[in-house]
């Protein structure tokens, strides 16, 4: 008998102590579950967070043919408390609520964490898009490269920073290119600032810096040149295009540096005429009846030696059955026989007038004190009034309404 009472003791603590164990294992178990990050194992909520997606992705399919590709934009079930009755659809996707769910604040694993939220719209990635630059994609037909660079002007130090970046698509005479660049302050066309040049490529990358000193007052009368070159196995020069930027429509400082590109114009090769040439474009918008007039630059002028630093302007006059209508005139630039423009100006002008009116472009210097001088004049218009050269830029100007047609003139002294 106490050989028994001795066993069933033993086995009775044996029994308590597995017991005190299981006991201790699950309140251990769930100190762990109540500081760890829940799991949802059911597949019927995984099916319905799924659901969700699979939802969306349909709509997404049926707006296809009007809108882009969407996000959806869901509330996480943490803010359930919050007031989300004022939906665009009043919808919302939940199943029945699991008690021993808890909410958990913090980054969620896994898609199965979105299981009862809220889908109140979608996003629309396209409208969070920056723009796409097309510079580098579309070239225009005819195009014979495109050049980018950067101006940047320091008052203190009167300086003018002017950053080669890059040019793209040339066309050089040969199948290989080896470009180099000069670039002028005009109207000083003695000195220039020249890049490296770049080994068999047609679309060079400088990332070079220049500097010119000019004043304050003085930079807005100058234009920056860029002559584009291409050298060849014999060592010689070809010009493949050239860029003029007129600096007076620029709002050049210290804190605004300014990125711009521009397409490579052909050099007019020819010799100037007698008196000079003038570039200018014409444009005719029938719908608004406006004549348009760019003022582009003038070349090999006459100028008056007694007077080198008087001002040089062209006066711009419709006229009408030889009838004075209206003038306008672009800025005085200091004497230099190639002065750059680009000034814009517009006339009314009824499509009915056009066979009876024309454009009178004088170049003319002024000197302070003394008469003004004459250096040229050119007229455009119809055949009542022109032959050649002006008479084609008239009648193409009016074939191709809307569009800036642009030519060379030469000068002349009659009236």
């Amino acid at each position: 008998e106490q050989a028994v009472a001795v066993a069933g003791g033993i086995i009775g603590g044996i029994l308590l102590f597995v017991l005190l164990g299981i006991t201790a294992y699950l309140l251990w178990k769930k100190i762990c579950h109540l500081f760890s990050y829940e799991k949802l194992i059911n597949p019927v909520k995984t099916t319905n967070a799924n659901a969700i997606f699979q939802d969306q992705a349909n709509s997404e399919i049926q707006l296809k043919s009007t809108r882009s590709r969407s996000v959806p934009f869901i509330i996480p079930p943490t803010l359930h408390g919050r007031d989300w009755i004022h939906l665009t659809n009043e919808e919302q996707v939940q199943e029945d609520s699991d008690p021993y769910m808890t909410p958990q604040s913090g980054p969620r694993s896994s898609f199965h964490s979105l299981a009862g939220a809220y889908v109140v719209g979608t996003i629309n990635p396209d409208l969070y898009k920056f723009p796409e630059d097309k510079s580098e994609t579309d070239f225009p037909d005819g195009n014979i490269g495109r050049l980018w660079f950067s101006i940047e002007y320091e008052q203190e130090s009167e300086r003018l920073l002017v950053s080669l970046i890059k040019v793209r698509k040339l066309q050089p005479p040969a199948d290989s290119c080896s470009p180099f660049v000069k670039i002028y302050l005009l109207p000083d066309e003695r000195s220039y600032l020249q890049s490296k040049t770049k080994r068999k490529t047609l679309n060079p990358q400088f990332d070079e810096n220049f500097v010119f000193q000019v004043s304050s007052k003085m930079l807005l009368q100058r234009t920056l040149k860029f002559l584009v070159y291409h050298v060849d196995k014999q060592k010689k020069h070809h010009l493949l295009g050239q860029v003029i930027f007129p600096l007076k429509n620029e709002a050049l400082t210290e804190d605004n540096k300014l990125v711009i590109w521009r397409d490579l114009e052909k050099e007019n090769l020819e010799p100037p005429s007698e008196h000079g040439d003038i570039q200018f474009s014409l444009s005719y918008n029938d719908y608004l009846g406006r004549l348009t007039v760019v003022v582009l630059r003038a070349r090999g002028l006459k100028l008056q030696e007694e007077s080198p630093a008087a001002g040089v302007y062209v006066k711009v006059s419709l006229m009408n059955h030889n009838k004075f209508i209206k003038s306008k005139k672009t800025a005085a630039l200091l004497g230099t026989p190639n002065p750059v423009y680009n000034e814009t100006f517009s006339f009314k002008a009824d499509q009915t007038e056009l066979d009876t009116a024309s454009l009178s472009l004088s170049v003319l210097q002024s000197n302070k004190g003394e008469k003004t001088l004459l250096l040229g004049r050119v007229v455009v218009g119809p055949f009542m009034y022109t032959r050649g050269k002006e008479l084609e830029h008239w009648n193409e100007m009016i074939s191709k309404p809307k569009e800036l047609v642009k030519r060379w003139h030469a000068l002349c002294h009659s009236t």
